[in-house]
């Protein structure tokens, strides 16, 4: 069979399934579409993914005349794809509810398929959109990629915001690539991997004499649409990507040398009362030991880095901890560290509201065990450290995953920056902030290095954690930042401002790694402006799409 019958068979059969096998075609589209993210990183299966779904629009679009009908069918198209989407890619969530498996156990069906769910109406509300400014030509394609990263973004604010695995993403790897995010954010990336992906396929299908042939305005106007809209994005972003590795900074701040410490403590015994003194000696013991496994008791080391909570209590209100950190560290040492914080709320609260606050911090002590500078985590997870509406999920006996009554609070934003002894300023990012673009514009000024502490331990060795680190590199390239990253388990890893890992310590490995700490880049176009690039990309395409509709004769 040629290759143009072959797709025209391909796009007959998909645009015109019904029922159940048209909702499992997108579901399927949608599922295999993670294959394009960390860790596969196979991005070529887009190719084939995308032009699904702009051929189950093109349906949509077909069967009546009547708006609203022709919006149900196409949310109802992107809502299987997203629902395959997302399930696929988040089924690593479901993991954390079987830590305490007891407790929480009973919730996980709803996790695993409720959260994609609801995912899932972000890309239904961006296919309704599309479909009601549909066109038959390369035009849709733009719709398409307007329609969607719009909703990607919403995604990524609405209620707290959830941006993991934004479709753009699938343009982070190999390594050149990832320089894009850099010029134009992960959203910008996500308006132009839309069409990018999309237009071989659907233009093939839509060219009336076929692929390649050299005859024909339908096939050469085919062609050319493909080169514009795939050719040249990926050129671009390829040769853009090669000269920044090339001509990027590549030296390391004197005077500094890292020790990042991963204890990869289970996270069922994280927090039991009888294993608290054999963690926090475990960080000990670790901070004394060179990648090695020698003992060399910080020789040489300017800045330790512990993860998240490492310590499975207040530290603050242990003053023996903090006898035992200043006896660890020599003299002008610092130890970073994710820890847990209380104090009184303020006066005025409601009846019945907790007496006193909880957050969650990365806080620096000095060689006396004194603490001399903490970050209060800003962007909390939903049902992990708070419930929405709190007083009144809990007073009918519902908690978050980490079982603290009134849960934690947010800190105080935009983000401070850290004054750490010998290191440029700090830019803390704790746990699932490394996820959220932006970093620099959240901030109270352009930090010089990131520190993402961090505790994957709740997701055991899935594509979770594999996935969460990959987004942290993405955010060292976008802001153009070295990025410190410290997991009680996952990955943790010395990252450079164009997100080549300098060391790293794998996934389920007790161990110290010690690095340099690479200099910062200059500020990127995405660092200096933000996702306003997005808009202006939005604009141009915009822009062509009313100029190809003046064309159109009427």
């Amino acid at each position: 069979m040629a290759v143009r019958d072959l797709i025209g068979s391909l796009h007959h059969r998909i645009s015109s399934a019904r029922g159940w096998r048209r909702w499992g075609i997108a579901f399927a589209a949608g599922a295999l579409s993670n294959l394009a993210l960390a860790p596969f990183f196979f991005s070529p299966v887009l190719f084939l993914t995308l032009p699904v779904l702009v051929w189950l629009l093109d349906d949509a679009a077909r069967r009546s005349q009547h708006r609203g009908e022709c919006a149900r069918a196409a949310a109802w198209a992107g809502w299987w794809f997203g629902f395959g989407y997302f399930m696929f890619g988040l089924f690593w969530i479901g993991e954390a509810f079987l830590v305490e498996a007891e407790t929480f156990g009973w919730l996980l069906p709803f996790a695993v398929t409720l959260m994609p769910a609801g995912l899932a109406l972000f890309w239904a509300a961006a296919a309704a959109v599309a479909v009601l400014a549909w066109r038959p030509g390369w035009e849709r394609l733009l719709v398409l990629a307007l329609a969607l990263t719009a909703a990607e973004w919403l995604r990524g604010h609405v209620l707290t915001g959830f941006p993991w695995n934004v479709i753009g993403y699938a343009l982070t790897w190999p390594l050149p690539l990832m320089q894009g995010a850099g010029l134009v954010g992960i959203y910008g990336l996500t308006l132009l991997a839309v069409p990018l992906f999309a237009a071989p396929l659907v233009m093939a299908a839509s060219a009336p004499h076929g692929v390649g042939l050299p005859h024909g305005s339908g096939a050469r106007r085919a062609i050319l649409v493909v080169v514009l809209m795939t050719g040249v994005p990926l050129a671009v972003l390829a040769s853009y990507g090669g000269w920044k590795l090339a001509t990027g900074p590549t030296g390391s701040v004197e005077g500094v040398r890292l020790r990042v410490v991963q204890p990869s403590i289970a996270q069922r015994d994280k927090w039991r009362a009888d294993q608290q003194a054999r963690i926090f000696q475990d960080h000990l013991d670790l901070s004394r030991t060179d990648a090695s496994g020698r003992v060399d008791d910080l020789a040489g080391i300017t800045h330790v880095v512990w993860p998240e909570a490492a310590m499975p209590f207040l530290p603050l209100e242990h003053p023996e901890a903090l006898a035992a950190i200043g006896a660890l560290l020599p003299d002008n040492v610092s130890l970073l560290t994710g820890a847990l914080r209380r104090e009184a709320a303020p006066a005025g609260q409601p009846e019945g509201a907790p007496a006193q606050r909880a957050y969650n911090s990365l806080m620096v002590f000095n060689a006396d065990g004194v603490l001399s500078a903490s970050y209060d985590k800003t962007h909390l997870v939903p049902f992990g450290e708070y419930l929405p509406w709190q007083a009144t999920l809990e007073a009918i006996g519902l908690q978050q995953l980490t079982r603290l009554r009134g849960g934690f609070s947010e800190g105080v934003t935009p983000r401070p920056v850290l004054a750490v002894p010998g290191l440029p300023t700090v830019g803390g990012l704790i746990c699932y902030e490394a996820i959220f673009p932006g970093v620099g514009a959240a901030s109270a000024g352009r930090p010089g290095v990131l520190v993402n502490v961090t505790n994957d331990g709740w997701f055991g060795n899935t594509t979770g954690p594999r996935q969460h680190f990959h987004q942290a590199r993405v955010r060292a390239v976008e802001e153009g930042l070295p990025l410190i990253r410290a997991a009680n388990n996952g990955i943790s890893a010395v990252v450079d401002s164009q997100g080549r890992v300098i060391g790293w310590v794998g996934m389920n490995v007790r161990a110290s790694l010690d690095a340099p700490l690479p200099v910062a880049g200059e500020a990127p176009l995405y660092a200096l402006f933000g996702d306003a690039i997005v808009l202006v990309i939005g604009a141009v395409m915009a822009a062509a799409l009313g100029f190809s509709a003046m064309r159109r004769p009427s």
